[in-house]
């Protein structure tokens, strides 16, 4: 199984957002939790995030 794994400027191409937006986003009680936490930030499986920003109708 491949595991595409996202980070913060990842995620922020993705939604269409800033980095700092994506920080903020992720305090949210509903944002998907990473899978580790790097010195680099935080690492996301790009399915959670994927499925999440449907799910909250961030993309299409």
């Amino acid at each position: 199984m491949t595991h595409h794994l996202m980070g913060t400027a990842e995620v922020a191409e993705l939604l269409g957002v800033s980095r700092t937006r994506v920080g903020q986003l992720a305090q949210r009680e509903d944002f998907p939790t990473p899978v580790a936490r790097l010195a680099a930030g935080p690492v996301w499986e790009s399915a959670d995030i994927e499925r999440w920003a449907r799910k909250t109708g961030r993309i299409v």
